[in-house]
């Protein structure tokens, strides 16, 4: 079997867990890389030997013949490179989050459904071992109905900075970076029930603080001395679904609390569950309150965490199996999105 024919339109940070993914897996050959920005596209093509290189989404996608595409760009890119990867035929693997808005989202899953390409959303948390294991549980009705979650990413002082602060270029703060991530495992969990309704607010209060003292962790390719702060520095919102289900989200990128924290609970009829990091179950027994965990290693690993979604996808587009994070889910979470920002700006409930 001849191997699959795949490029990279974006070689910043998050291009790096793609492409790992792509060398180890035996059915795909890297062809061609694209940035606009160019010492990074050369330095990004001799570090893995792609000589293939472009600035221009439109040259790579009109000179290739390529089979498929990650797309790692800024969010302000997503929907752009998509759609004219779409066009020429190829799949895609677009970063989360799918676009900058809904509208957009469905421009792409027009884009897919004209060409009969497949597109799928990284959300990369739906591969990760907790929700394989968490799962286990769900399907065997260990938890019975699930009707209320809550979910948090917060950072105490981790604005990435760079486009990541850049509203033109990210569409938001630590809501459409962090939460995106916490709000799908949610509702995948929960069977991916449809958004009805979102009370969100965010807040702008504390900026980037680039004068406080504190190693910040993860950092933007981009970031720079002249970075722009525009989005939330917090963001909180409260999501109703259509199977009666509610998910009170809360993530921040700088937030006056003690540590950063990231945390899931799930609270069903039978039982509930909470991941901090390791998977906590609780519930009763005999007539007493229980609390278990598991002999087994529950918190999330990122050891081999993306290679899993890459080979999924490649799976996919050989026709070996069925998406886990198609079109419609992105453009269900951009949903999502655009009405907590909405509800945030009016001060009022969105209905969806």
């Amino acid at each position: 079997m001849s191997k699959l024919r795949v490029g990279v339109i974006g070689v910043g940070g998050i291009s790096e867990m793609h492409i790992g993914g792509y060398k180890a897996n035996p059915n795909v050959e890297i062809v061609a890389f694209c940035d606009i920005n160019e010492q990074r596209l050369k330095e990004k093509g001799e570090k893995h030997g792609v000589t293939h290189l472009y600035t221009d989404v439109n040259d790579m996608v009109k000179n290739e013949q390529l089979d498929a595409v990650s797309v790692c760009t800024w969010n302000c890119a997503h929907a752009k490179c998509t759609i004219a990867a779409l066009n020429a035929g190829m799949h895609v693997l677009c970063e989360k989050p799918m676009a900058m808005n809904a509208q957009e989202a469905q421009d792409m899953m027009a884009a897919a459904e004209k060409s009969g390409k497949l597109l799928m959303v990284g959300f990369v948390r739906r591969y990760g071992n907790d929700m394989d294991v968490l799962q286990d549980f769900i399907r065997s009705g260990y938890f019975g109905e699930l009707y209320y979650a809550k979910a948090n990413y917060i950072r105490r002082h981790g604005n990435p900075g760079g486009w990541f602060g850049d509203k033109s270029r990210s569409g938001g703060g630590p809501l459409i970076d962090l939460g995106v991530h916490v709000i799908d495992f949610v509702r995948y969990a929960l069977g991916n029930p449809k958004p009805v309704s979102v009370y969100g607010a965010t807040f702008h209060k504390l900026g980037n603080r680039p004068n406080t003292k504190t190693a910040e962790g993860y950092s933007s390719a981009d970031k720079g001395s002249e970075d722009v702060c525009d989005v939330e520095d917090m963001a909180t919102a409260l999501i109703r679904f259509d199977n009666g289900a509610v998910l009170n989200v809360e993530t921040s990128f700088c937030l006056n609390v003690d540590d950063n924290r990231g945390t899931i609970e799930l609270f069903g009829e039978k039982a509930g569950a909470k991941i901090d990091p390791e998977l906590k179950l609780v519930s009763e027994a005999n007539g007493y309150m229980t609390d278990v965990t598991l002999k087994f290693p529950t918190a999330l690993s990122f050891d081999g965490l993306f290679q899993k979604e890459i080979d999924h996808y490649v799976d996919c587009v050989l026709g070996k199996c069925e998406c886990r994070s198609p079109a419609e889910d992105g453009y269900e979470l951009m949903r999502i999105l655009d009405a907590a920002y909405e509800s945030a700006r009016t001060g009022h409930e969105v209905v969806l």
